[in-house]
């Protein structure tokens, strides 16, 4: 058996407002935020830059798109799952 342990995700669903809903790609195909609605979100860095993004729950965008900058949304509310 293997002693590798994977990171485990903390049980915390996170909630953000979007700020800037401004530059919509041309090309872009999927769900959009709207600026003042609060969403259910991830953040994870991105893997090259290591950079925060932000993914919204629920929403669709088709390749290479799926995630949003961080400067467009503001932290709302961190809920603590048990």
């Amino acid at each position: 058996m293997s002693k590798v342990k994977l990171p485990t995700p903390l049980p915390v669903q996170q909630f953000a407002r979007c700020v800037n809903d401004a530059q919509r790609p041309a090309d872009f195909v999927g769900d959009w935020p709207e600026a003042g609605r609060v969403y259910a979100v991830r953040v994870l860095p991105h893997v090259r830059t290591k950079q925060p993004q932000v993914h919204i729950l629920g929403f669709y965008a088709e390749r290479p798109y799926g995630a949003f900058a961080a400067h467009r949304f503001e932290q709302v509310a961190d809920v603590w799952l048990n």
